[in-house]
């Protein structure tokens, strides 16, 4: 073994038995790497005052989070835990983290809230409990109020807590008067400076003989400091936790949250019941906190937050995959630049924002603003107020493979975004698929069911360079300037919306159906206008199968792959489409991954999907 120099540069030369010796020095070197990792774990009937290990284990996670160094791993087993995590410390690369995970087999469960006794009936249905504000400790979500930029409380207050009984939310009612209204489930509250008093109608149940919670911690896995990263939490149920508003010019705290830090992985949890926000990956609160609500506002919170370090090398990366987030007031995950250069995938998000008596502008399943190389991918968003909403600096984004549909608005939302991002191999069935405040968007490949709805912008916004966070410029939203490539229009309005686009279209391949119009100089496609595909939804256990009926018409087509080559460069930033990894963009797999026809691609999210009345299993889909 000896080093050798060639062209300046020495290299390792190894020959015969010395590799094999050095195959065991490396394993030796990997296998001590791993024994000196700690593995603690934690259980109900174990004691913080124990070591941690399988035969005492400690008490709490917050615990044995205090003990937990680099490589080391905490397993939490059975039970219910009624704590805020708040690990002082990361890992320190994507090989060396700090893992939270529960055990294998395990319901592990993490609760914001505290069971609460004692109620004295007050008349029928009604009861009252009188709670010590010391039962709060330093945080009272029943005297904070949600507030923060871009929120709009429609004319009344909501508090940060809530009432559940037997694991459902009851509604918080303006007044005690309408918690006498018999038949309701919902609940009201007022405080002075020793109690807290809460009425809540139950109707028929006694709650003291039922279980009643209510949310006392304002998150349940959240770093107090940002910077604590390479982090990775599987496989446990988070519920109940009283988040305020995360507003993109705010610190983004939710039930379970990053904190401005790289490199976090959160997977196969199940995350319910977050009063605003199921995850965030998001921002400091040293760049502004709120007062900034306006485009010069945010524009200077990006300035800030570039000037302490916004970068790649610092901030994002995370995984976020395979997680069942759902009956969020607001987003089931949200970030304000901390989101970039991540990957968001796999995951059930349903129910967010429904009936909830506040509105603002940061509701969504998926609500991302620069989620600048960001990949969302094979996400099941249903039943929100909105399935996907990118809101600025979406630049070498792809969204693919989603199935979005019953969203009250839309199922994406781009706004004052310049480009380059891609949409391909989605299907859209909600009845308003896209809403465009954009430009140099690629859409290729989805299913389009809805009306899409055009809205140019004369904010200023910033575009950036190539793969960086680095601001290359700011420009307004003229419109246009987007590519449709071989997309199935099932009804709404399809493409003629575009006609007196300012910037320049790109469309071609592209199928018609049931009155969608084509684009005026569009010459490569079929649209049958009398044509209804009779699409709908079958959702069977955690099943979900899409039937419609296609005639035989690409072989009328002649598409090609969409590739970089094909897509060219989005206009403002002059850059190319390219996937989030920076390797070259080619859509050659369909919605399933399976190899498309590369001389003619068949027109929407499925490869060759065939003629007739088709029944298609969309989801789950295969785990990558």
């Amino acid at each position: 073994m000896f080093f050798k120099s060639v062209n300046g540069k020495f290299h390792l030369i190894v020959k015969g038995q010395e590799m094999n010796k050095l195959a065991i020095i490396v394993s030796l070197g990997l296998l001590t790497q791993s024994l000196s990792a700690n593995q603690f774990h934690v259980s109900i009937k174990g004691s913080d005052s124990n070591a941690g290990s399988a035969s005492k284990p400690l008490r709490t996670i917050s615990a044995a989070a205090q003990l937990a160094q680099p490589g080391d791993v905490i397993t939490v087993h059975q039970g219910t835990y009624r704590e805020r995590v708040n690990p002082p410390r990361g890992g320190l690369s994507d090989s060396k983290t700090i893992v939270y995970q529960a055990a294998k087999g395990e319901q592990v469960v993490i609760k914001g809230s505290e069971v609460v006794t004692g109620w004295k009936q007050v008349r029928d249905g009604v009861w009252k409990v009188e709670i010590p504000n010391t039962f709060f400790a330093n945080y009272n979500p029943y005297k904070d109020l949600i507030s923060g930029d871009w929120f709009n409380p429609r004319g009344r207050n909501h508090h940060t807590g809530e009432v559940y009984l037997n694991g459902n939310a009851l509604f918080e009612d303006v007044s005690l008067d309408k918690i006498n209204e018999p038949g309701k489930k919902n609940w009201y509250c007022q405080s002075d400076d020793q109690y807290t008093y809460i009425w809540a109608n139950f109707d028929d149940l006694n709650p003291n003989e039922q279980l009643v919670e209510i949310n006392v911690r304002p998150t349940c896995f959240y770093p107090d400091k940002p910077g604590r990263n390479y982090i990775t939490i599987r496989g446990f149920q988070m519920s109940q936790a009283a988040t305020q508003w995360a507003a993109p010019t705010a610190e983004q705290i939710g039930l379970i949250g990053t904190h401005w830090s790289k490199g976090w992985i959160i997977e196969n949890n199940r995350i319910s019941d977050s009063k605003c926000v199921g995850i965030t990956l998001g921002k400091d609160r040293e760049s502004g906190h709120n007062k900034l609500e306006s485009a010069d506002g945010y524009n200077k919170v990006v300035k800030i937050a570039l000037e302490n370090g916004w970068s790649k090398e610092n901030i994002g990366s995370h995984i976020v995959r395979n997680n069942t987030i759902y009956n969020c007031g607001a987003a089931g995950i949200c970030g304000s630049m901390g989101g970039a250069f991540s990957q968001v995938t796999g995951n059930h998000i349903y129910n967010i924002h429904i009936n909830k008596p506040f509105s603002g502008a940061e509701m969504a399943g998926i609500k991302l603003h620069a989620p600048i190389d960001t990949l969302i991918k094979n996400n099941r968003v249903h039943d929100t107020c909105l399935a996907i909403w990118l809101d600025w600096m979406t630049q070498g984004t792809r969204v693919s493979a989603n199935l979005c549909y019953n969203s009250t608005s839309q199922d994406l939302f781009v706004e004052v975004n310049h480009g380059p991002y891609v949409v391909d191999n989605n299907i859209f069935l909600s009845k308003t698929a896209l809403r465009d405040c954009s430009q140099g968007g690629a859409f290729a490949h989805n299913i389009i069911a809805g009306k899409i709805v055009r809205d140019p912008q004369s904010r200023h916004t910033p575009y950036h360079k190539e793969h960086s966070t680095e601001i290359a410029g700011l420009s307004n939203t003229r419109g246009g300037d987007n590519r449709f490539h071989n997309n199935i229009f099932l009804g709404g309005n399809g493409l003629n919306i575009y006609d007196d686009a300012e910037l320049p279209m790109y469309v071609d391949g592209n199928l018609y159906f049931n009155g969608a119009a084509s684009y005026h100089t569009e010459t490569n496609f079929v649209k049958i206008p009398n044509f209804n595909p009779n699409i709908r939804l079958v959702e069977q256990d955690d099943a979900v199968h899409l039937h419609f009926t296609l005639p035989a018409t690409n072989i009328d087509l002649k598409n090609q792959l969409v590739t970089t080559e094909l897509l060219g460069k989005a206009a403002i930033p002059k850059l190319f489409y390219v996937n989030p990894d920076i390797t070259p963009l080619k859509v050659d797999t369909d919605y399933f991954a399976r190899k498309r026809n590369e001389q003619n691609p068949s027109a929407g999210p499925f490869e060759n999907p065939g003629e007739g009345q088709l029944s298609l299993k969309v989801w789950p889909l295969r785990k990558e």
